[in-house]
């Protein structure tokens, strides 16, 4: 994210509607949204999930010649933010890599139109084995990291609500791309299960995150203090996500 303080505009009209645009950065073409917004006092720029777009909020009135300054002063910022991402989210399909619990695998066709996906070592490598038809693999796929990151979580999420001494109501499975996980007062935990292909340790992190949220129901020491006890490699698991959670995100499985 990329911030510039600016002065307020004195304004009565109400924000305009987002505008959309494209915005060229190197040799990509991003799609671009620009919101108003009446309290903001400066640009603010972001990256979204996965880098499949950018977000720009602005103050009220601000003119389109101050957003284009804007935006052609942080090209090098932009450049340096996406090389980390590579050119288009990534597609699944034979032959390609996907992520599970940490371990590259290679996406492999049984050569069936039925049976299971599953992950195994053949040959001494990673591989996770997709039947059905080849345009459906990343539907397969998904369905499957769904699967086992419920087994993960809620065997986790068990664990460390026992080391807490708390009760949970319910888990949840989601496609989220705001946060990794969200717990409610009633006692309900939600996940990314984007989270498995993340290695065990920081799956681990995220469920002893949402239960310590059942005692603590903010990010305050009392919470960080729950959270470690729960989970020793918290900061670890924290910096991973920081450094590679968007591209957890970046994975097109349609």
């Amino acid at each position: 994210m990329f911030a510039l303080l600016k002065k307020p505009v004195r304004s009565r009209r109400k924000p305009q509607a987002p505008q959309k645009r494209t915005l060229e950065v190197g040799n990509r073409a991003l799609p671009l949204k620009i919101r108003e917004h009446p309290r903001s006092t400066r640009i603010t720029l972001r990256i979204d999930p996965g880098a499949k777009g950018l977000s720009l909020t602005v103050p009220l009135g601000l003119r389109k010649s101050e957003i284009d300054d804007f935006l052609e002063r942080h090209q090098g910022w932009l450049l340096t933010k996406l090389a980390r991402f590579p050119q288009a989210a990534t597609s699944l399909g034979p032959g390609s890599s996907i992520m599970f619990r940490g371990v590259p695998h290679v996406l492999e066709h049984s050569g069936s139109l039925r049976g299971v996906t599953e992950a195994l070592v053949k040959e001494g490598r990673a591989v996770l084995r997709v039947s059905g038809l080849p345009e459906h693999a990343g539907r397969r796929v998904a369905a499957f990291l769904k699967k086992e990151a419920r087994k993960d979580l809620e065997a986790a999420v068990r664990l460390h609500a026992q080391g807490a001494r708390k009760s949970v109501k319910s888990i949840a499975m989601k496609d989220t791309r705001s946060r990794w996980g969200s717990c409610s007062w009633e006692g309900n935990l939600s996940f990314s299960w984007r989270i498995v292909m993340a290695p065990p340790f920081v799956i681990d992190y995220l469920a002893a995150h949402e239960v310590a949220h059942l005692d603590q129901m903010n990010h305050g020491p009392q919470f960080w203090s729950l959270c470690r006890r729960l989970c020793p490699r918290t900061d670890e698991a924290k910096a991973w996500l920081k450094r590679h959670g968007s591209q957890l995100h970046a994975v097109d499985f349609d």
